[in-house]
């Protein structure tokens, strides 16, 4: 529950500070998806150190409130509705997400296989 207030609270914060800069919001969501993907990708690398309390506080908690598929989901089929630019833009945003999501959580895992040695 903590590592969940915790996580929706960053989540929150990181859209209303894009908001804030004039960027679309899916920017957001796509910034925290693909921090989320990274942090997920080192845990699982770290897993036998991170048994405990302390996995499902960060891996659960933290960084299933933090990412959104739903939210993700839902600013692709808004995007797509639109003009022909914004369904440019949300096919761009959907794969890139995805590209970007398998990337982030393949640099965490060599992140923490660096960090272990």
């Amino acid at each position: 529950m903590i590592g969940g207030a915790a996580g929706a609270l960053v989540r929150y914060l990181v859209d209303r500070v894009t908001v804030g800069l004039g960027r679309p919001s899916f920017l957001g969501t796509f910034t925290v998806n693909a921090v989320g993907a990274t942090l997920l990708g080192f845990l699982a690398a770290v897993a036998t150190v991170t048994a405990g309390w302390l996995a499902p506080l960060v891996a659960t908690g933290f960084c299933g409130a933090l990412t959104t598929y739903s939210t993700f989901a839902y600013e692709v089929v808004q995007l797509a509705g639109g003009s022909r630019r914004a369904r440019w833009t949300a096919a761009g945003y959907a794969a890139g997400t995805l590209g970007v999501g398998l990337t982030a959580l393949a640099t965490g895992r060599v992140v923490a296989g660096l960090l272990s040695g």
